[in-house]
């Protein structure tokens, strides 16, 4: 009797609900810690537009933060008596930091870029339509930008290799980039209709939709790409 207990326990529906929510407050906790120098830097950084660059380099440890915790959204225990979440996010920050970064910094500068024109858009005399093309721009940039993530995230690729995968998974793959584009939308909304803080507070959810819409682009990364 106690052994076919010890077998069943954890396995059950109720039993996965709460592994998976033991794993995204867990998740959420440490991804806050680990983005915690630069979201600090923030509360500093005032809303004037010329301290853009600023944000965008307090923003720098948020990459591998997120990138750590769609390793560990992806590579979770689902059951109750074998939880390690706080260990695989760790080993997921130390495997992921560096690629991270490689691809982070390049679009966070390049974002940056995007808004700083758009803000002073009125000094550059061109016409309005350019702003609408950037803005477009920013946008595409930013759900390759989701791409590269799940892709820098799971696999071991050179960030070359995964900038232009992600490139290709943007075109190929329509449902899983309008799945990126909708938690987007989700997020920009939740802070201009409540507060920024919000999208950070839900960030483990939010990575975790993302890995659910990127299913196609995982599955054929691995099927196509990799040995």
């Amino acid at each position: 009797m106690s052994t076919s207990t010890s077998v069943t326990f954890g396995q059950g529906s109720l039993s996965r609900a709460a592994a998976l929510i033991h794993t995204l407050v867990t998740v959420e906790a440490l991804l806050l810690l680990a983005a915690a120098p630069g979201l600090a830097g923030l509360l500093l950084v005032g809303p004037d537009s010329a301290n853009l660059p600023l944000a965008a380099l307090c923003l720098l440890p948020l990459g591998p933060a997120l990138s750590a915790a769609l390793y560990a959204l992806h590579h979770r225990d689902r059951d109750l008596i074998d939880l390690h979440p706080a260990r695989t996010y760790w080993r997921g920050w130390r495997l992921n930091a560096l690629p991270a970064l490689k691809l982070w910094t390049p679009l966070l500068a390049w974002l940056t870029v995007v808004a700083f024109t758009l803000t002073h858009f009125a000094a550059t005399g061109l016409p309005g339509w350019w702003a609408v093309l950037l803005a477009a721009i920013g946008a595409g940039s930013l759900l390759w930008g989701a791409h590269a993530l799940v892709l820098t995230s799971l696999f071991a690729f050179r960030a070359r290799d995964t900038a232009r995968l992600a490139a290709y998974f943007l075109v190929r793959h329509g449902r899983a980039t309008l799945g990126a584009a909708s938690l987007l939308v989700l997020a920009a909304g939740l802070t201009a209709l409540l507060t920024e803080a919000l999208p950070a507070l839900l960030a483990a959810p939010l990575l975790l939709s993302l890995l659910h819409s990127g299913r196609p682009v995982i599955a054929e990364t691995q099927e196509d790409f990799t040995a």
